[in-house]
């Protein structure tokens, strides 16, 4: 198995970003603007809770490979880097998560 990350893929959504919307899903979805890209990430978290619901283990895994995909779009069309969304993940588990939600709710 290769060793594939997620920063592989905003690689590959960047550049396939860049062509043709009769040629690429991508470019088609970041030439749409970001509603229809935002909404169609919502179908894919939908897609994948139910997934998870129903304990289908490979459903599940493609689900939420395209959850993780049209996130990644959405960021790209918000003009967010994946490393920013990492970052902030880093500084949450810097600390427990029930501590870090308690800080959020205070703010």
């Amino acid at each position: 198995m290769s060793a594939f990350t997620l920063t592989d893929l905003e690689t590959i959504v960047a550049d396939r970003a860049l062509a043709a919307p009769s040629e690429s899903w991508t470019a088609k979805l970041v030439h749409g603007g970001q509603e229809k890209a935002a909404k169609k990430l919502g179908e894919e978290a939908v897609e994948t809770v139910i997934a998870a619901i129903r304990a289908d283990r490979d459903e599940l895994t493609a689900e939420s490979a395209d959850l993780l995909y049209h996130l990644l779009v959405v960021l790209k069309i918000a003009g967010v880097p994946l490393q920013n969304v990492l970052d902030e993940l880093q500084r949450r588990t810097a600390q427990s998560g029930l501590a870090e939600k308690a800080g959020r709710q205070s703010s």
